[in-house]
């Protein structure tokens, strides 16, 4: 039997006065079925209620401002490898496809500021043509070969693919649950949606963005696994963790923020893995609160 002393946090908040947060010790009982049966690497069992998240902390608090550290629940990440396992989180999902929304408006408003060559979209035509009769005449013409740039068709295109599969494969999808989320964002809400109003539907951003996306969201996957199992650090470098999660999956990386989320996988893998004798680590965070922003060190023992 191995005792872990988890995560000991010393935060200061900028809005509150000094205040110690620690997860308590937990023994995990190598021999018991029982505790073992739906356990992921011998995860404590009090971090594994699927119902709620698992609050800890040490006193003396004021219960009338009870405020603890998180472990979160489990994701895909928490679990091996798999392409068929599913846990989705359906409200995570809600808020990603409302990022992408708003994301979407953002990029369309850039594009058309670009000149027309960049785009093939022509300005003096959108000028003489009303917003909504565009839109039925460009449906109706689609969807065709297109014009567009290589970085547009063969790079963006496919990369903005592999963002929409991470949007839903982070929220505990599975690989096909993640392509049929990147197939209707891409071919609804991109180009038969916002796009459609400038120009008709392209063949190659029907087939490149969801199916060559995916293939890459996929890959992404994988890769931030491995950020994640390293508890966000990428070659030694927490910095570099946070930043290469990010262009793999930007949007649950920039939503988890404001949720902790990083930091509540780094806790979870920390205490996850096994410890062969005495070891020491520690790591800055940087998070929000309901107080206002908080900031600390985080102090990792094992025996």
């Amino acid at each position: 039997m191995k005792t872990f002393i988890a995560i000991c946090t010393l935060s200061m908040s900028l809005f509150l006065p000094w205040r110690i947060e620690a997860a308590t010790t937990h023994n995990a009982t190598a021999n018991s079925d029982t505790a073992l049966s739906h356990i992921p690497w011998q995860f404590p069992i009090e971090c594994l209620k699927e119902s709620t998240e698992t609050d800890i902390a040490i006193g003396p608090i004021d219960t009338s401002k009870h405020e603890t550290v998180s472990f979160g629940k489990l994701t895909l990440y928490d679990y091996p490898y798999s392409r068929t396992r599913s846990i989705p989180n359906w409200r995570r999902l809600w808020t990603n496809t409302g990022v992408l929304m708003g994301g979407g408006v953002a990029t369309l408003l850039i594009l058309q500021a670009l000149p027309d060559d960049a785009t093939a979209w022509n300005r003096a035509s959108r000028r003489e043509i009303p917003l909504f009769r565009r839109y039925v005449d460009h449906i109706k013409a689609g969807p065709v070969w297109d014009g567009d740039k290589f970085i547009f068709n063969y790079v963006l295109h496919p990369y903005g693919g592999g963002a929409y599969y991470m949007s839903a494969r982070s929220c505990g999808f599975n690989c096909w649950g993640s392509f049929l989320y990147c197939f209707c964002i891409s071919t609804f809400f991109w180009e038969y949606g916002f796009e459609a109003f400038n120009e008709t539907p392209s063949v190659q951003d029907l087939v490149i963005t969801p199916v060559v996306g995916s293939l890459m969201g996929e890959a992404f996957y994988l890769a931030k696994r491995y950020i994640v199992r390293n508890e966000y650090r990428l070659l030694g470098s927490k910095i570099l963790g946070y930043f290469a999660a990010f262009i793999l999956d930007p949007v649950n990386e920039v939503v988890g923020y404001f949720r902790g989320d990083q930091r509540k996988a780094s806790i979870r893998q920390a205490i996850s893995k096994p410890h062969n004798g005495p070891s020491i680590s520690g790591s800055p965070w940087v998070s929000p609160s309901r107080n206002g922003l908080s900031v600390g060190f985080s102090v990792s023992c094992s025996f």
